[in-house]
């Protein structure tokens, strides 16, 4: 059915007639009291249509339920409340008898209420992904190395999504105010040194955006991989839009830009695997039984509970005037083990040296010669 532009006229003069009326017959306490029933009423069919919208849609989707059914229904029902809230006031609004500036104002409330609806609703359909994915993982069983690597991933690109959105939320509110877009179409002549300008100037926050996208992509590294970075040994512990942190040994932080790990060479102890070789030095005598010494390491491996039952060997690396160097390889599961592991071999095999074999510890040897 089509509607003639009479028509529309016509609907259009019958509400004006009816809005004058009301004035006529209202004061003015009483308009906005109408205006506070109306508004009234609007959130009540917002509320209620959201009732009903979930209800069905709960029982739409109950058996089965999804992972992604559920968490969609969970994430999105704040957001979407909001929405009809601010539909069902915008539908009661034409036939409110207020000033045409204030209906103005109110629809110009809503339009940036409903934009920044819209984004919080975009936000909750990025915590939906990672919900699904985190399920994924639960019934899959992904090793730890495979698990850190896809948190990683989503983590880093969901919050450069979360920054693409704020960013343009905030540009589609700032352009329904009338100011504002007087203000852009007086600066567009001089736009191209604006934005040489603005991009000098946010180079370095580029540069780590891009650096992030790179490492979303590449993973150079990953959360809870463990680094050597500035001469400190630490592990990731978060990854942000724009810098890392690293948490180090001693629980200090080492709060680093995304754009260093791309420019700069580091030490990434676990990028393929957690597992890794670990050394221990000693320093004996000459005399030092080292097939003994190197059954001991093995007896000492085979009672710890970190010992990965991978690699093990003892061999001479060194030798000076005075000493031999002892060069013990030991292999662990993960870098904490591979520490304990270190600790516990080096305290042994000097225990054993001092106890089994005391000849055989470093010594300095003086030869007197006498006169006739």
């Amino acid at each position: 059915m089509r509607i003639s532009s009479c028509d529309h006229s016509e609907v259009t003069n019958s509400l004006g007639k009816l809005e004058f009326e009301m004035k006529q017959v209202l004061g003015a306490e009483q308009i906005w009291f109408v205006f506070g029933g109306a508004l009234l009423v609007a959130v009540l069919l917002g509320l209620v249509g959201h009732a009903v919208l979930f209800r069905v849609a709960e029982r739409i989707v109950r058996n089965p339920r999804t992972t992604l059914q559920a968490s969609l229904l969970r994430h999105s029902r704040s957001s979407v409340r909001v929405i009809l809230l601010l539909m069902a006031i915008l539908l009661v609004l034409p036939v409110v008898p207020v000033e045409p500036d204030y209906v103005e104002a109110i629809r110009h409330v809503i339009g940036v209420g409903t934009i920044a609806s819209v984004v919080w609703l975009a936000i909750a359909l990025t915590q939906v992904f990672e919900d699904v994915l985190s399920a994924r993982q639960g019934t899959e069983q992904w090793d730890d190395h495979a698990t850190r690597q896809v948190q990683t991933r989503v983590r880093l690109l969901r919050r450069i999504a979360l920054g693409l959105v704020g960013v343009v939320a905030l540009a589609a509110i700032l352009m329904t105010f009338s100011t504002v877009q007087h203000l852009g179409a007086s600066l567009l002549a001089s736009a191209g040194i604006i934005g040489l300008v603005a991009g000098i100037a946010a180079r370095p926050v580029l540069s780590n955006l891009i650096a992030g996208v790179q490492i979303a992509l590449t993973q150079p590294i990953r959360i809870g991989d463990v680094v050597v970075v500035e001469g400190e040994w630490g592990k990731i512990e978060e990854i942000y839009t724009t810098y890392v942190v690293v948490k180090i040994w001693d629980l200090r932080r080492l709060v680093l830009p995304l754009s260093y790990f791309i420019e700069r060479p580091f030490q990434n102890w676990t990028r393929r695997t957690d597992n890794l070789l670990a050394t221990v030095f000693l320093y004996a005598d000459y005399t030092v039984p080292v097939e003994v010494v190197r059954q001991e390491l093995h007896r000492v491996l085979l009672a710890s509970n970190v010992w990965d039952g991978t690699v093990w060997r003892l061999q001479v690396t060194k030798m000076t005037a005075q000493t031999v160097e002892l060069r013990a390889m030991i292999s662990a599961t993960n870098s904490d083990n591979a520490w304990d592991l270190q600790c516990h071999v080096r305290e042994k095999l000097i225990e054993f040296m001092q106890t089994r074999i005391p000849g055989s510890l470093p010594k300095a040897r003086e030869v007197v010669q006498g006169t006739v």
